[in-house]
C-alpha cells in the first residue's frame, strides 16, 4: 500500500477529471490587493555581500537667522545623520504533487500550482511589510478615544480625522509621495501626482463614502495616474483599498488601523538575484528518496525585510467601522 505523507497534494484534494466534461477554467481565487510595498524606498543588497542593509537619513539644517559680521567667517554647520539597519531574512513554502494526480487530471496542475504559490508569496511579503508599517509610533485615535481599547464602533474615519492626520504630517515636514514602486517590472518606480496615501479596508471605504468632500475615483478630473486599487480622495490624501489592511481586536470593537503615508516613511530590501524564486523539483529528482518517481514539488523562496525609516512620516489612525 502506498503511504501518503502529511502535506502531499493527491487526488483526494484535487479530484480526477477523467470521464468528466467540465469547464476547465478554474475559478479565480480570492486574492487580496497587494499594496503595502508600493511606496517604500527600495535598497537591494548585492549578492555575497551581507544580510544587513543600512538606510541613511540626513537631518535638516537649522535656519541661519544670525546676520554675518563684515569680514568674520561664521562657525558653519555640521551634517547630522541617522543610520537605520535591517537584516534580510528568507521566507518560502512549497507543495508536494503526486504522480497519480499529474497523470489523472486534465488540469494544468503545475501551472496552477505556480500561480497559487506566486499569489501566496506576494500575499506573504505584503503582510510582512504591513506588520512593520503599522508598528509606527505616530498614532491618532479617532474621536475621544485615547487607546486602542477605548475605540468604539461609532468612532469612524471621518473628514476631520483625515484632516488632522494631514496636519500632523505637514507639521512634521513630511513630503507628499510622488513615486510608486511597480512590482510588475522588477520594483522600478513610476511617477504619480503628489499626495499623501491612505491604505484602508473595504469596511472603512463603506463609511468614507458618506463623508462630505470624499471624491470617488470615478469622478476624478484627471484619470491618467490612477493607482491600482485606488478608490477615491479627500483633501490631500488618495486612498487605496485592500482586504489586507490592518485590524486589531480591541476591548469594545474590531479596530481598523488606517495608514496615512508620506514619502520615505519606510524601506524594503532584498538580496539581488535572490529576491524571489520559483523552484520546481520533478518526479524522481530526490533520487533514492523518491525511488518510484511518485512525488514532485513546486515552491517559492524569497529574501525580504521592511523597516520604518522615519516615524514622523506616517500616521496610524485607529478607528471603528459600521457594523
Amino acid at each position: 500500500m502506498q503511504t501518503i505523507k502529511m502535506g502531499d497534494t493527491t487526488t483526494s484534494q484535487v479530484t480526477s477529471a477523467v470521464n468528466n466534461f467540465y469547464d476547465r477554467t478554474m475559478l479565480k481565487a480570492a486574492r487580496p490587493l497587494l499594496v503595502h510595498l508600493r511606496w517604500a524606498q527600495v535598497r537591494d543588497i548585492p549578492k555575497n555581500q551581507s544580510l544587513v542593509i543600512k538606510f541613511r537619513r540626513y537631518s535638516l539644517l537649522a535656519a541661519a537667522t544670525t546676520a554675518l559680521s563684515e569680514g568674520v567667517t561664521p562657525s558653519g554647520s555640521q551634517l547630522s545623520i541617522t543610520d537605520v539597519t535591517a537584516t534580510v531574512a528568507q521566507y518560502g513554502d512549497f507543495i508536494i504533487i503526486t504522480d497519480v494526480l499529474q497523470f489523472s487530471t486534465f488540469d494544468p496542475i503545475l501551472t496552477e500550482t505556480a500561480d497559487k504559490l506566486g499569489q501566496q508569496a506576494g500575499n506573504s511579503l505584503d503582510q510582512l511589510c504591513r506588520n512593520v508599517m503599522v508598528a509606527g509610533t505616530t498614532i491618532q485615535y479617532a474621536s475621544t478615544a485615547t487607546t486602542t481599547d477605548t475605540v468604539t464602533v461609532s468612532m469612524k474615519l471621518t473628514r476631520n480625522e483625515i484632516r488632522e492626520a494631514v496636519r500632523t504630517l505637514q507639521g512634521n515636514n513630511a513630503d507628499k509621495i510622488t513615486r510608486m514602486v511597480n512590482a510588475t517590472d522588477g520594483f522600478n518606480t513610476s511617477p504619480i501626482n503628489a499626495a499623501f496615501v491612505g491604505i484602508i479596508s473595504h469596511n472603512t471605504l463603506f463609511d468614507l463614502k458618506d463623508e462630505t468632500g470624499f471624491i470617488p475615483v470615478e469622478e476624478y478630473a484627471n484619470k491618467k495616474d490612477i493607482m491600482d486599487g485606488e478608490v477615491g480622495a479627500f483633501d490631500e490624501v488618495r486612498f487605496v483599498m485592500t482586504t489586507n489592511a490592518s485590524t486589531v481586536t480591541g476591548s469594545l470593537t474590531t479596530v481598523h488601523r488606517t495608514m496615512i503615508l508620506a514619502s520615505d516613511y519606510y524601506g524594503i530590501s532584498r538580496i539581488s538575484g535572490e529576491a524571489m524564486k520559483n523552484i520546481v523539483k520533478p518526479l524522481g529528482s530526490a533520487g533514492t528518496g523518491d525511488p518510484l518517481d511518485q512525488r514532485s514539488t513546486s515552491g517559492w523562496k524569497a529574501t525580504f525585510v521592511a523597516k520604518i525609516l522615519n516615524e514622523n512620516f506616517a500616521v496610524r489612525v485607529e478607528h471603528g467601522v459600521s457594523a
